[in-house]
């Protein structure tokens, strides 16, 4: 009898959470940085989907082993902001996610630059930084499926717990 009281609570405690660990809500630094050269006022109502690619567990070190200050060498520096962020370059030029921002804050994060650093040293021309000669890579598959068995885990853990609790 326990058993089937226990039974309906744990699937509300199980939907409870499948919920929480599918949806994200957070104003992201970037949305800061970006709005703050704009005049229209309008960055709340054109919110931005978010980026298919996972850059918390990028390894940043292509550009921190290289590009370093006090002096920051521009080609240094840039040739190693290439060589990071020309594999995402389908991503970050897309303006309709958050990728352009959420990959700066990461690197801003690990690298401790100054702001503006690479807009102002790394110029091309009208285009931007050209990406030819750089491999591109499957950059998204493997950021959203760490992510979501990790999600998946921690759901799984969850409902095992509470299992053994109403037992």
């Amino acid at each position: 009898m326990a058993a089937g009281r226990g039974l309906p609570l744990l699937l509300v405690l199980a939907a409870l959470l499948v919920g929480l660990a599918s949806a994200s809500s957070f104003i992201s630094d970037g949305v800061f940085q970006a709005g703050a050269g704009s005049t229209t006022g309008r960055t709340l109502l054109q919110a931005k989907r978010d980026c298919p690619v996972n850059f918390e567990f990028q390894d940043y070190t292509v550009i921190t082993s290289r590009c370093k200050g006090p002096k920051y060498p521009a080609k240094d520096c840039c040739d190693s902001f290439k060589e990071f962020a020309c594999p995402f370059n389908n991503y970050i030029n897309d303006e309709s996610n958050d990728c352009a921002s959420t990959m700066f804050s990461y690197i801003n994060l690990y690298g401790k630059y100054p702001p503006g650093l690479f807009a102002h040293e790394c110029r091309e021309g009208k285009l931007g930084l050209s990406c030819e000669g750089v491999p591109q890579k499957d950059v998204v598959k493997s950021g959203v499926q760490r992510a979501r068995s990790s999600s998946l885990a921690l759901i799984t853990l969850m409902c095992g717990l509470v299992a053994l609790f109403f037992q």
